[in-house]
């Protein structure tokens, strides 16, 4: 089944986009690096979205058609553990899949991380 995410509330929305547009405008050298792998369906033609907001959340990327969030972790999140899992554990509830990856990953070995993402997009649940 593929999930179509809703707008967030009007109010709600007029808080997030405008930073969504900042996060879009201001990436991580990571979050750069996998967006483009990513965008214009370089990854096997799939269409990615990036600071993309879902509910409460914006998401680093996002997959519709395989209901697939990718986030990018920095170190600002070492001190985030439980809130991420908080987090992911209510977008998985929602039905999406969730995948992680360290900044340190992605600068290192895009080509792995790339393959993890072709992966969970080809090999999705029925």
């Amino acid at each position: 089944m593929r999930w179509r995410t809703r707008r967030p509330e009007p109010e709600l929305w007029a808080r997030l986009k405008p930073k969504a547009l900042e996060m879009r405008h201001q990436p991580t050298a990571a979050e750069a690096r996998l967006w483009a792998v990513l965008k214009n369906g370089n990854l096997d033609g799939f269409k990615f979205r990036r600071q993309h907001a879902i509910e409460t959340y914006i998401v680093d990327f996002f997959c519709a058609e395989a209901n697939l969030i990718i986030e990018v972790d920095g170190s600002v999140h070492d001190g985030n553990v439980e809130q991420d899992a908080y987090r992911q554990g209510i977008l998985e509830t929602s039905g999406f899949r969730v995948l992680r990856f360290r900044n340190e990953q992605v600068q290192a070995d895009i080509a792995a991380v790339r393959q993890a993402i072709r992966e969970a997009v080809t090999n999705r649940p029925a």
